[in-house]
């Protein structure tokens, strides 16, 4: 559900050092968000206070943002840790293979772009009609 921004209520937060939040709006600017930041229903911030700070940088008005049930302090603390405490993030190994495989699906060499126009003319010569 979207959200205004401006009807965020950000508390005491776990996460002090934010980090590159320049990198961060950068990719949303360009993939959008991947991700809903998480509230409860007083639009208290529960999750996603990164998200949020780069959203407000690039200017935007509304945010997607789960509803969750969590009255309770305790809960609302609970669900921050679990949140960021959950994810992994990709090994170097993991990250070097991703780039990699991303560059040989942008720049095919020839046989690959051979290959793929050969698929798409006899896609072409027997589609059904």
């Amino acid at each position: 559900m979207q959200v205004p921004i401006d009807r965020i209520k950000v508390r005491r937060r776990v996460r002090r050092d934010q980090g590159d939040i320049d990198a961060l709006a950068a990719s949303m600017n360009t993939h959008g968000l991947l991700h809903p930041i998480v509230l409860d229903r007083r639009n208290q911030l529960i999750a996603g206070g990164r998200r949020l700070a780069a959203a407000k940088r690039l200017g935007w008005k509304t945010i997607n943002a789960l509803i969750v049930d969590a009255d309770a302090k305790a809960d609302r603390l609970e669900l921050e840790l679990e949140e960021n405490i959950q994810r992994s993030a990709l090994s170097y190994l993991e990250l070097e293979e991703g780039y990699a495989r991303l560059e040989r699906m942008r720049r095919p060499n020839i046989f690959r772009r051979i290959w793929e126009a050969l698929k798409s003319l006899f896609r072409g010569l027997f589609r059904r009609r």
